[in-house]
């Protein structure tokens, strides 16, 4: 029988800035919300929010996992999955 796992859904992934012009990952699910200086990737173990300037998606793929965007980039943080409604509520 074959193995039909989706790649994106690999626990392990990959991210890579370079000269803070390029970034690129793996084992990215999907993209929760874009605009030119925030966007946020979703991945198996929660979310990475990216800020920066003239940022745009150059390459998506749900299928591989693969993701490459340009611009400026001046921040990245993780955010653990569930991390966002826990705030919420202990708030």
């Amino acid at each position: 029988m074959e193995n039909s796992q989706n790649p994106a859904k690999n626990t392990q992934h990959t991210l890579n800035i370079e000269n803070k012009k390029l970034l690129t990952a793996t084992g990215i699910e999907g993209v929760r919300d874009f605009s030119p200086s925030q966007f946020t990737l979703v991945y198996a173990g929660g979310r990475i929010a990216v800020g920066g300037s003239d940022m745009k998606i150059t390459a998506f793929s749900k299928q591989t996992g693969s993701f490459a965007a340009s611009g400026q980039f001046t921040s990245v943080k993780y955010i653990a999955a569930g991390e966002g409604l826990r705030k919420k509520l202990l708030k």
